[in-house]
């Protein structure tokens, strides 16, 4: 397939290329309590070693976060946060080509992790600090703006939307347009619908069925279903790594409309998903 501008995203500090299609981000969490993962990779050289292995089994970005945010979590002290994420960003930084994501909503966070060596920033709030944005157009970096309907703590106490789609489109291209105002240019914006924060199944399963809405905008696409929850009970399977089946299929489905980037935990067995996608898709 030949590359063409749209297809390749350049920075200061990183590039990729997006013209084979659907993007893999490697979820890397050097967290006690995240959902699938937590407690895994909480020493630095392990956390080291996974960042290597999912770069070697074709990750285009590895996203590493020091704070989880599965339903009820607590807030992390940013000084933790940067204590749990800057060594493993600085000692990936120089071992991959691949582009390295911070995962936090909290500046001083995102500062440090860019001085490490990352340079995107996820952030689950959408740049609900005005400080991000400004920090991302200084660094001319790009961002993932995630919608979430409460916070962490509060967001599956009892979600309710008129209408899902709609609501969280119009709140991502207000996010969006806020950031652009603030600085940031618009290919570097992504927006991810938020699957399982503050949703229901079936807001989930909705938002997946209607994503070439947002696939539509002038924006990057990045959505995260990985192991969920909602994908455990339609399958019946209550451990988060008992949920690859189930994953693959939203991602071949996300791959199918377009979307840009997927965020997974098994990033060799997403990677054969994507390889049929692009097959069907080119033929």
């Amino acid at each position: 397939m030949k590359t063409t501008s749209d297809d390749m995203l350049q920075w200061p500090s990183g590039r990729l290329d997006f013209s084979a299609g659907c993007l893999i981000m490697g979820v890397l969490n050097v967290t006690p309590d995240s959902f699938s993962d937590g407690g895994q990779f909480l020493d630095v050289s392990k956390a080291v070693a996974r960042g290597l292995e999912m770069a070697s089994q074709g990750a285009a970005i590895i996203d590493i976060g020091g704070e989880s945010t599965r339903p009820g979590a607590a807030a992390v002290p940013a000084a933790e946060q940067i204590r749990r994420v800057a060594p493993v960003i600085e000692a990936l930084a120089h071992q991959v080509d691949v582009p390295i994501s911070v995962d936090t909503c909290d500046v001083a966070v995102a500062r440090a992790a860019l001085e490490a060596g990352a340079s995107i920033l996820n952030d689950i709030t959408a740049l609900a600090d005005d400080g991000m944005a400004e920090l991302a157009a200084e660094m001319q970096v790009p961002v993932v703006l995630m919608h979430m309907q409460g916070t962490p703590r509060t967001m599956q106490a009892d979600p309710a939307y008129d209408d899902v789609v709609g609501q969280v489109l119009h709140f991502l291209l207000t996010r969006a347009r806020r950031a652009e105002s603030l600085g940031i240019a618009s290919e570097r914006i992504w927006i991810d619908p938020g699957i399982g924060f503050g949703k229901t199944v079936d807001h989930n399963l909705i938002l997946i069925k209607h994503i070439g809405r947002f696939v539509s905008t002038d924006y990057r696409v990045l959505v995260g279903t990985s192991r969920k929850r909602f994908i455990g009970m339609i399958t019946g399977r209550a451990e988060p790594p008992d949920r690859l089946f189930g994953t693959a299929a939203t991602v071949a489905m996300c791959a199918a409309a377009g979307v840009s980037v997927v965020r997974v935990h098994d990033v060799a067995p997403m990677q054969d998903v994507l390889r049929v996608v692009r097959a069907v898709r080119e033929c």
